[in-house]
Formats: structure tokens, sequence, C-alpha cells
């Protein structure tokens, strides 16, 4: 087969003033109580002037708006139920913090809250005015195939989370319905009546619809999660396409997904703020349409597995250099004939499906998969392309809404203590995107220079080396419990990367009970440390949820500089809801730090 033409000081201490509803951890279970929580930052350094991402220390001149449009992305794949469990119980931080806001010093960290809105603030400044206006939808990160047999209707294995199209999500985990304002498929913060009809005034009632909508988005996705291309297609793609047909071996797209047109017009506002929240705990694999890209997802030829041909041999050392390239595609000009090539297809050890995302133009000669460059245009440029190559204007900025507007909040696969302000305290807040020491995160793939952090290099054999942060070494798969506090130890799990991170789950999970998505399964000795009891030992139950490195979606952040929220989906233990380390609460606070500079004061 070939494929021819593809182309300073951080304070911590926290006083309580009172407590309003429980929320409880169990799988997420989140009950929102009446009323608010108060609480009051101690010891703070208070600085009320603009944050340190913005150049020259003083924020761009901007538009703000008091309508906010906030898309969740959801990586519905199967081994994020603890995340999106996590989130769930995040959400009454969330919409009080929106709702009420907090006096905050210049870290973003909450210091004081007053009794009433319109009191002033004994301390820091308000983070921004209430807002009265916010349109809350929620995606998956499932796509489909792209014209594969993997994650298509014509797969005996197939789900219907499997392609969710970027169409805006419903259901609950039960399999019903979550009430959407007028039907439309997303929820409305409307406390002034602004809209017809008035959308919610009740903001626990609003949480509970947010909570089993995240919930809802399940773990019976498609394992090629495309988070990023989700995004961008509801909510940027000028002309997404219908439907994928396959002839020939040639994949073509074919009409106009009207209704993801329609739930877009119907969401997005053109003079509102917009705020991404993507959660994912792998990277991204946006794969190309059209072409052969799709057999980067492909399982199967008639009853035969499928394997990517070989790359050619110049690709292990630098995957950039001009002969690395596919043996299935045409041999590039002046470069000599290969003698790689006549080995055949890869096999199953080489190229396991579960693998195929990961450092594809080393491994298989070809980079099937979007270039990040698409998804910092959508999110940055008037003018993007449309599916035939064709200038249209950007959907995102046809109205009012300016780039300083738009804002990316990823909570993926990096330690936290790598993007923390203090590396042993999580509450202390994250660094903003544009002072993050991206060397340690990221590297830089143009000259091949890894991250710094060896737990950020994506690999599937155990590797070495030393934390920067915590100077924590790694550790071998035979290691005990907790033997690197970030990651656990290495492992020796066949079609799974090393992961960047673990953080511990409030209830552990009968993986023998649970067989979907849960990788306990039967007690494998591969030496996964998400499978370690406390004595140490392995067992079927899952004791952590875990996040391999994200290089791509991190990628993305980079180049959007101080449009970016960068957080880990690995957290503190804490199972306490009022703590302010508990679950993804301090994802909340940088992004509300960022958000304060796109919003009304």
């Amino acid at each position: 087969m070939t494929f021819g033409e593809i182309g300073g000081q951080h304070p911590r201490r926290w006083l309580w003033r009172g407590v309003c509803g429980l929320v409880s951890l169990a799988l997420g279970a989140a009950a929102l109580g009446c009323g608010r929580t108060e609480y009051k930052f101690e010891d703070v350094i208070v600085d009320a002037g603009p944050p340190p991402e913005f150049d020259g220390g003083t924020p761009p001149a901007a538009r703000t708006s008091d309508k906010l449009d906030i898309l969740f992305v959801i990586d519905n794949s199967g081994t994020t139920g603890p995340a999106q469990q996590k989130l769930a119980a995040t959400v009454p931080y969330l919409l009080d913090r929106l709702t009420h806001p907090a006096c905050v010093n210049g870290y973003g960290q909450t210091v004081d809250t007053p009794a009433t809105d319109d009191a002033p603030c004994e301390t820091g400044v308000r983070d921004f005015a209430p807002m009265q206006n916010i349109h809350i939808a929620v995606i998956s990160s499932s796509l489909g195939g792209h014209g594969a047999d993997i994650c298509s209707p014509s797969a005996a294995s197939f789900h219907p989370q499997q392609n969710d199209a970027a169409h805006l999500l419903t259901r609950d985990s039960a399999g019903g319905v979550v009430p959407s304002y007028n039907d439309l498929g997303f929820l409305v913060w409307d406390p002034q009546a602004s809209h017809a009809p008035p959308g919610d005034n009740d903001v626990s009632a609003l949480g509970e619809k947010l909570r089993a909508t995240i919930e809802g988005a399940g773990i019976f996705g498609c394992g090629f999660e495309a988070p990023l291309e989700a995004f961008y297609r509801f909510l940027v793609d000028p002309d997404p396409y219908e439907s994928v047909t396959v002839v020939n071996g040639t994949a073509t797209l074919e009409g106009t997904d009207q209704l993801v047109l329609k739930e877009r017009a119907d969401f997005l506002r053109p003079d509102s703020t917009l705020l991404i929240v993507l959660l994912s705990d792998e990277d991204d694999c946006s794969t190309r349409d059209g072409g052969k890209y799709y057999l980067s997802n492909q399982g199967t030829i008639g009853t035969a597995l499928f394997h990517l041909p070989r790359p050619r041999s110049s690709c292990a050392s630098d995957a950039n250099d001009v002969c690395c390239t596919s043996c299935g595609s045409p041999n590039p000009a002046g470069c000599p004939a290969d003698p790689e090539c006549d080995q055949g297809p890869l096999d199953s050890d080489e190229d396991p499906i579960n693998l195929r995302c990961f450092d594809q133009k080393r491994r298989f000669g070809i980079d099937f998969l979007q270039p990040i460059e698409r998804y910092t245009a959508g999110l940055q440029d008037d003018t993007i392309s449309d599916r035939l190559g064709n200038p249209v204007a950007n959907p995102l900025f046809v109205g009012t809404r300016g780039k300083t507007m738009v804002m990316l909040a990823a909570i993926v696969g990096v330690p936290w203590q790598d993007i923390a302000r203090s590396p042993g305290d999580i509450a202390a807040g994250f660094i903003p995107a544009t002072e993050l020491k991206w060397a340690r995160i990221l590297g830089d793939s143009s000259t091949s220079t890894p991250p710094t952090d060896p737990l950020m290099i994506p690999s599937r054999l155990p590797r070495t080396g030393t934390n920067p942060v915590l100077n924590a070494a790694l550790a071998p798969p035979t290691a005990g419990l907790l033997a690197n506090p970030i990651n656990g130890h290495e492992h020796f799990v066949f079609n799974e990367l090393q992961y960047a991170c673990v953080y511990q789950l409030p209830t552990p999970i009968d993986c023998d009970a649970n067989p979907h998505g849960c990788e306990c399964k039967g007690n494998p000795n591969n030496g996964n440390p998400i499978c370690q009891t406390s004595t140490g030992q392995y067992s079927s139950q899952q004791t952590f949820g875990r996040a391999t490195p994200a290089p791509r979606t991190l990628s993305v952040l980079r180049e959007l500089g101080p449009q970016a929220i960068v957080a880990s989906v690995c957290t503190g233990p804490s199972a306490d809801s009022n703590d302010p380390a508990f679950a993804y609460r301090p994802s909340v606070a940088a992004i509300m730090r960022r958000l304060r500079y796109s919003v009304p004061q």
C-alpha cells in the first residue's frame, strides 16, 4: 500500500469565615449548597495592578464585554472519568467566582469575601463585576475515525459517543437528557431576565445542570482524542463537513454540518468574551481530514490487522531530515534508496494502535495530525482558510470581539509542580503562560530538544532523569509506592505512554467490576503505579488517576501567550471542598485571574 502525496513570595495561610453547602468527591457527586462560601487569605501581598503576563506591565488596549460565553471541551475517552468527576465537583466554586466575584491580590488569589457583592474589599480588589449574562456549553473530544474503521459506525465495537461531531451535549451519565436553555443545547445564567425566554436565575440549579452535563460526556468516546479540532470545528470552522467517505483508499469530505453552524450561531454572541476550558488526560490527536490521513486511525484491512508502513531510516536520528518520510510514499528527490523499506510494514509491537498519535514523524515518517498553527490562527487571526484553502473571515472576529477577549484554558497532562508558583503548594496558584519555563515542560521540537523535565518526555519505555523542580529522580517500574512523588514511578504497560503525573482518587475504582477504561482490571503485573495500594501492593483497584504528557496542546498554549491559561489534570489529595487546593479550584483561580482583564470591572 502506498500513501502517495500525503502531504516572589507566595502566602499560603487561609482563614475560613463559614461554609454553606457540601461537596462530595464520591465519583463527582456535588451537592450545590445554598448561599456561598466565604474565605479570606491572610498575610497577603496586595497588588491590585495588572498581571505580569501583559508586556510592559500594563494591559493591552482591549474591548471587554459583560457577556461571557464558556465552552467546555471534555475528553470522553476511557480513562478520563476521574478527571471529569473532579471538574464536576469544582462547578460550585467556578460559578461562585463568576457570579459573586472575590477580592483578590495581584496573584489572583482570594484575599477577602465581603458580605455583599457591592461592599468594598477590606483587602485587595474585586476580580470583576458580577457576571449576569453567561452562556455555557459542553462538547466532547470525539470526532469519529475520519474515514477509518475505528470509531466508525461500521465497526462492531462502535459506540455513539465515539463521534459526537462537536455537537452540543445534553446527555447525563444515566442516559437521560439535561434540560438546556430553550432546548438549544446550552445553559444560560440570566438573573436579570435579559433573554427571551429568561434563562436560569438560581445558581445552584444552573450548577447542577452543568455538573450533570460534564459527567454526561461519558467515558465511551473515541480513543483518538481531538479536543483541539473539536473546539475549532464548533467555534471556527467556516464549513464543517457532514460526513466522510472513502473511495479507492482516499477519504473525501462531503456536505456541511448545518447543526454545528446553527448551534454555534445560537450559543456564540458576536460581542461576548469567549472562554474555552479544555480537559484531557492525554495529548491531542486531531487527525487531518481527507486524503489518506485517516490510515493513522485504521485498525484492520479486511480481516487482518493493519499496521502503518515503516519510516525511512533517517527518521531515527532526525525527524526533521528531508529524507525522513514514510516507506509508503515516494522516495524524496536526492535521498538514497533505503533498505529499511524492504522489511515491509511495522508489526504489532512497533505499531500498537493505541499509540498511533505520539511522535508520528519519527515513528512513521509522516505527521498525520493537524498543524498546531490551525488552532493558534483560529483563536488569533481575522482571516482563516476554508476547506479548500480559500481565505475567509474568522467567525470568532466578525463582530466586536477582540483577540484579548478570547482565552483557552487547558487542564492537561503536566505536573502541577512544574507550573505552580510554589513547587510544594498547589494552592499558591499557577504561573501565567507568558512566565512559564516552557523549556522545562515542552522543550523545542524544531531542534529536537526534549523538555528539561523528563516527566514531560512522551515515551513508551521507562525514562530516567530528575524532575528539576523537586529534584526528584524518576523511579523504575519495580519501585515502591510514590517512589517519585509526581508520577509514582515508570511502568511496563505495553500500549500506554509513561505518565507525566498521577493523583490520588477519593474512592478507588474496582476495575474488575468496571471493565471499560479501567486500567487495573485483572491486577496486571506491569508495574502500573495507579494500581498500587497504600501498602505498595498491586491490585485490581485503581487508586490513582493519571495523565500523559500533552506537547501538542501545550504548544498551542505557548503560542497563544496571554490568551492561554495552563493548568494540570493532576491535583493535590485534598477532599475538603473548602480547601483552596481542592480538585480544580487552582485551575479556576488561574482562569479568574486572566478573565478579569476581558470583562468589566
